[in-house]
C-alpha cells in the first residue's frame, strides 16, 4: 500500500490516493454536520429568522370567503320617538267686576225665552232674560231703549223688531245680584215691521223662525218659533 506498484511514476499514485482521501473526508464532514443539525432542531435562517417564522401560515379558504361574525356589525334598532304633547292653550279668564261697580259685557248673559210655536196672526209673548254671571253684585242700565227682540225667517231676513213701531225709553239702572235673572216680557203683535215702522205690516206666513235678543251690546243665542 505504501509503495504502489505500476507502470506509472509513484507520485501519480500518491496524488490519486490524496484525492480519494479528500473526497472521503468531505463526505464524512457533511454527514457529521447533518447529524448535528438534526440534534439541535435545525439552524436559523437568514438574520435569525426560523423557516416557520419566515413564512406566515396560510389563511384557511373558508375564512377568506366567509367573514368572521365578530367583524359584522348588527345595526342597532332605532329608539322609539317620544310623542310630544301639543302645548295647552291658555284661555284668559274674563275680568271680574268690582263689587258694586259697573257690570261689563263679560259679566252678563242674555237669553230669549220663546213659546216655541204660535198661530199665524196671534200675539205670542216672549221674555228677554238678563243674568249677572260674575261672583259679585254689579250695576247695569237696563233701559227699554237698550232692549230689543227681532224675528228672522229661515233665510235670515228680518221680519219684525220690538223697537220698530213702539220704542220705549227711560232710565232703569239696577244692581244685579250674582246669578239672579231679570226678566222682561215682550209681546209681539203678530205682524211684520221695519225700522221706524216703515212699510205695510202683514202677518208672516207659516214656517220656522228664529228670535234673537240683545241688551245694548250683549246678544243672545237664537230661540225658535214655529208659526202654524
Amino acid at each position: 500500500m505504501l509503495h504502489p506498484v505500476g507502470p506509472l511514476p509513484a507520485r501519480v499514485y500518491w496524488r490519486r490516493r490524496l484525492v480519494v482521501l479528500g473526497a472521503l473526508l468531505a463526505v464524512l464532514g457533511a454527514g457529521t454536520w447533518g447529524g448535528i443539525a438534526l440534534l439541535t432542531g435545525g439552524s436559523a435562517g437568514p438574520r435569525g429568522i426560523t423557516p416557520e417564522a419566515a413564512e406566515p401560515a396560510p389563511t384557511p379558504a373558508l375564512e377568506r370567503v366567509v367573514p368572521s361574525l365578530g367583524a359584522v356589525r348588527t345595526p342597532a334598532a332605532p329608539e322609539p320617538e317620544t310623542a310630544v304633547p301639543p302645548p295647552e292653550e291658555t284661555v284668559a279668564a274674563a275680568p271680574q267686576p268690582e263689587a258694586g261697580g259697573p257690570c261689563g259685557d263679560d259679566a252678563l248673559a242674555v237669553e230669549v225665552r220663546s213659546p216655541g210655536s204660535a198661530a199665524v196672526g196671534s200675539k205670542p209673548l216672549f221674555e228677554l232674560v238678563v243674568v249677572n254671571t260674575s261672583a259679585v253684585p254689579c250695576v247695569r242700565d237696563l233701559d227699554k231703549a237698550l232692549q230689543e227682540l227681532i224675528l228672522v225667517d229661515g233665510t235670515g231676513q228680518r221680519v219684525w223688531g220690538s223697537n220698530d213701531c213702539f220704542p220705549e225709553s227711560g232710565t232703569d239702572v239696577r244692581t244685579l245680584a250674582p246669578g239672579e235673572p231679570v226678566v222682561f216680557p215682550v209681546r209681539w203683535g203678530g205682524l211684520t215691521s221695519a225700522p221706524d215702522c216703515a212699510g205695510e205690516r202683514t202677518p208672516p206666513p207659516a214656517g220656522s223662525y228664529a228670535v234673537r235678543g240683545r241688551l245694548d251690546t250683549v246678544g243672545s243665542p237664537d230661540a225658535t218659533l214655529t208659526l202654524t
